[in-house]
């Protein structure tokens, strides 16, 4: 990666780089999408820049944008349904056990 042109403050990608990341990733990219990729990489790298400049000195660090809720109810014994029960609503029982039709061959 090498440093923008006229005095740009952010790192740009060139397609030497496209090709270096495509080679370790085993990917063949023709001229056309090396192109594209380079300018879509750009244009991101060009978007974090902008966000660096914003003003976050009174902003508290979050590790979630909306904050979390345990909605998870507290874990208790109860009684569990009988194998009887169970096997009631089973398509098919063999020997206590739910039958299902195989799925592999």
């Amino acid at each position: 990666m090498t440093a923008g042109e006229k005095g740009c403050r952010y790192l740009s990608i060139s397609i030497k780089d496209v090709e270096h990341v495509a080679g370790l990733a085993r990917l063949e990219l023709s001229d056309a999408e090396k192109e594209q990729l380079t300018e879509q990489l750009n244009a991101i790298l060009k978007y974090a820049e902008q966000l660096n400049g914003l003003d976050t000195e009174h902003v508290e660090p979050t590790s979630h944008v909306m904050p979390l809720v345990n909605v998870m109810r507290e874990d208790a014994d109860r009684p569990s349904l009988t194998l009887e029960k169970v096997l009631l609503n089973a398509p098919d029982e063999e020997d206590g056990q739910i039958k299902v039709p195989a799925v592999l061959e």
